[in-house]
Protein backbone atom coordinates (compact mmCIF):
# COMPACT_ATOMS: atom_id res chain seq x y z
CA UNK A 1 0.00 0.00 0.00
CA UNK A 2 1.49 2.88 -0.85
CA UNK A 3 2.55 5.47 1.93
CA UNK A 4 0.09 7.98 1.56
CA UNK A 5 -3.07 5.82 2.02
CA UNK A 6 -1.21 4.55 5.32
CA UNK A 7 -1.06 8.02 6.35
CA UNK A 8 -4.78 8.61 5.33
CA UNK A 9 -5.31 5.78 7.34
CA UNK A 10 -3.81 6.96 10.47
CA UNK A 11 -5.09 10.29 10.46
CA UNK A 12 -8.90 8.63 9.71
CA UNK A 13 -7.90 7.43 13.76
CA UNK A 14 -7.38 10.45 15.08
CA UNK A 15 -10.23 12.51 16.72
CA UNK A 16 -11.27 15.57 14.63
CA UNK A 17 -9.27 18.10 16.55
CA UNK A 18 -6.13 15.98 16.30
CA UNK A 19 -6.87 15.24 12.18
CA UNK A 20 -6.88 18.93 11.89
CA UNK A 21 -3.41 19.10 13.46
CA UNK A 22 -2.16 16.71 11.56
CA UNK A 23 -3.18 18.26 7.90
CA UNK A 24 -1.80 21.23 9.35
CA UNK A 25 1.67 19.51 9.53
CA UNK A 26 1.13 18.22 6.58
CA UNK A 27 0.31 20.94 4.67
CA UNK A 28 3.28 22.87 6.60
CA UNK A 29 6.04 20.22 5.32
CA UNK A 30 4.16 20.25 1.58
CA UNK A 31 4.64 24.06 1.81
CA UNK A 32 8.35 23.99 2.69
CA UNK A 33 9.23 21.48 0.11
CA UNK A 34 7.14 23.49 -2.65
CA UNK A 35 5.51 27.19 -1.58
CA UNK A 36 3.47 27.43 -5.20
CA UNK A 37 2.91 23.77 -5.92
CA UNK A 38 5.05 23.92 -9.20
CA UNK A 39 7.43 21.02 -8.53
CA UNK A 40 6.53 17.20 -9.99
CA UNK A 41 6.55 14.29 -7.98
CA UNK A 42 8.66 10.96 -8.91
CA UNK A 43 5.67 10.03 -10.70
CA UNK A 44 4.79 13.23 -12.82
CA UNK A 45 8.70 13.07 -13.66
CA UNK A 46 8.19 9.83 -14.91
CA UNK A 47 4.47 10.77 -16.95
CA UNK A 48 6.16 13.47 -18.20
CA UNK A 49 9.47 11.68 -19.96
CA UNK A 50 7.23 9.32 -20.94
CA UNK A 51 5.20 11.37 -22.94
CA UNK A 52 8.27 13.36 -24.18
CA UNK A 53 9.38 9.59 -25.67
CA UNK A 54 6.54 9.11 -27.16
CA UNK A 55 6.16 12.46 -29.36
CA UNK A 56 9.89 12.01 -30.05
CA UNK A 57 8.53 8.57 -32.01
CA UNK A 58 5.78 10.04 -33.47
CA UNK A 59 3.58 8.07 -31.09
CA UNK A 60 0.51 10.84 -30.82
CA UNK A 61 -2.73 11.70 -32.25
CA UNK A 62 -2.98 15.02 -33.56
CA UNK A 63 -5.38 17.71 -32.72
CA UNK A 64 -7.07 17.50 -35.97
CA UNK A 65 -7.13 13.59 -36.15
CA UNK A 66 -9.85 13.82 -33.55
CA UNK A 67 -13.45 14.05 -34.12
CA UNK A 68 -14.74 16.21 -31.93
CA UNK A 69 -18.35 15.82 -32.61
Amino acid sequence: MPISQQIAQMVDILPDADQALAYELVKKLVLAWDPDYTRATAAEDAAMSEALEEMSSGEYVTHDAINWD
